[in-house]
């Protein structure tokens, strides 16, 4: 280990820390740990024997539990009273919400913070291997905006950390068990965070497309457990959640991705393409038919490639950073699913050591990616554009709007195209071949 490594790692650790106890801080606020309020209380509720997707019963166990209802500002209401969360992970959260409040939350955090934070020193050390600078630049970004993962405790950021830790263990044929585990918890925690990158290991064929199924019987197995369970609690619980999914996701809901949602101009804001495009014409219809159209194409190619082209780890690389963007662009997330454009540091690092135009159009690219999906430049746009009161009519007006409350959704495009890009000539670009066992020097 050199001593520029030992600053490198030092730096990412250190910026690491920033975020946990700035976040832990926040944890202080009258929205605290909003998120896993929530996954706790809807959970305890089923322990209990009740249907966590039912209004009353989640109401009843607030009332039961002294402390645990917050009392936050009105977009919050939602997302206290109407539990959405996927029915497959109960199993997963059930022993976390068998205990009382204060060491559930603590033992949460722990975990998010080891299995996130786990992660991302796994992709920092993979791609310093090609460049310990850029490697350590994108992770250090990375690292000091996860407030909002350690104030509100979403399950985000743990599924983010399983799916990179599945993707590093396959690609790196290490621990391969290890990786077959988090991808299967990851998918039924979150299938809508880690879809596409379990859909590109099934697209690669061979060995790689057998983990994928693998781990889809460990999803089999964790989600059937949890919804037999639920059923035999609550047998009506699927039409009730179903009403809250059409509740909150109704014009004015928390999960609306147009300007007209009760969270459309604060953070976290929603990110998906829909919530760009809705900024020039609110419509359901042609925000979703837009997203679906852009995204769609660019997926039909990404997934045709996948299947005709020999497998190789670069490309490999290249082919799971246009998925992780994706993921975010298609359909509903917010900031702390976003920071799954860590799987772009590797093969980021790999064009940059290059020294050629692309890999420094490769570095700007996921660095704006990794900086408009941040917590605190995001927070900072929404509070400059709130105390300057202006104008969201006309063009010009849109674009601001566009550059201040919705610039993620813009440079996650940026990066799926780009990445896309590299992975359909992959074949054709010469990337430099590093030892896996190689450490910088």
């Amino acid at each position: 280990m050199t001593s520029a490594y030992r600053k490198s790692l030092f730096a990412v650790l250190l910026c690491a820390a920033i975020s946990v106890v700035w976040g832990s801080y926040g944890g202080h606020s009258k929205v605290a740990w909003l998120d896993f309020r929530a996954i706790y209380a809807g959970t305890r509720c089923l322990i209990h024997g009740h249907n966590p997707y039912s209004v009353t019963d989640l109401e009843r166990e607030y009332s039961s539990e002294d402390g645990q209802r917050p009392s936050g500002p009105s977009w919050g209401t939602q997302s206290i009273t109407l539990y959405v969360n996927m029915p497959t992970a109960f199993i997963f959260l059930a022993p976390f919400a068998a205990l009382p409040w204060v060491p559930a939350h603590i033992l949460w955090m722990l975990l998010t913070g080891c299995v996130f934070f786990g992660a991302l020193l796994l992709i920092w050390h993979t791609g310093a291997r090609s460049s310990l600078d850029a490697s350590t630049l994108l992770a250090c970004i990375l690292a000091a905006n996860c407030e909002l993962i350690f104030s509100g405790g979403n399950t985000g950021a743990i599924v983010v950390g399983f799916c990179v830790i599945a993707a590093w263990c396959l690609l790196s044929d290490r621990m391969v068990w290890l990786g077959v585990l988090c991808l299967g918890l990851s998918l039924a925690i979150k299938p809508h965070d880690s879809g596409f990158v379990w859909l590109y290991f099934v697209l690669a064929g061979g060995v790689y497309r057998k983990k994928a199924f693998q781990s889809l019987l460990v999803t089999a197995a964790v989600g059937a457990a949890s919804i037999l369970w639920l059923w035999h609690v609550a047998p009506h619980w699927l039409q009730d959640w179903r009403a809250n999914l059409a509740a909150i996701s109704m014009r004015g809901g928390i999960n609306d991705p147009s300007p007209a949602s009760i969270t459309g101009h604060i953070a976290p804001p929603v990110i998906d393409l829909q919530a760009a495009i809705s900024v020039f014409l609110d419509h359901p219809w042609f925000y979703n038919a837009a997203t679906y159209l852009v995204c769609g194409a660019l997926l039909l190619v990404w997934a045709a490639w996948t299947l005709r082209s020999r497998f190789s780890r670069p490309g490999a690389w290249f082919g799971i950073a246009a998925a992780a963007a994706l993921t975010i662009l298609i359909t509903y997330h917010r900031q702390w699913d976003a920071k799954l454009v860590m799987l772009a540091i590797v093969p980021c690092c790999r064009l940059w050591s290059e020294r050629s135009m692309t890999g420094k159009i490769a570095l700007l690219v996921t660095v704006t990616a990794v900086f408009f999906t941040a917590d605190v430049p995001l927070v900072f746009f929404d509070t400059f554009y709130d105390t300057s009161h202006l104008t969201n009519t006309g063009i010009a007006g849109h674009l601001l709007t566009l550059f201040l409350l919705r610039p993620a959704s813009i440079a996650l495009l940026g990066m799926a195209a780009f990445y896309l890009w590299i992975y359909l000539r992959s074949a054709e670009v010469p990337v430099k071949s590093v030892a896996e066992s190689e450490v910088p020097a």
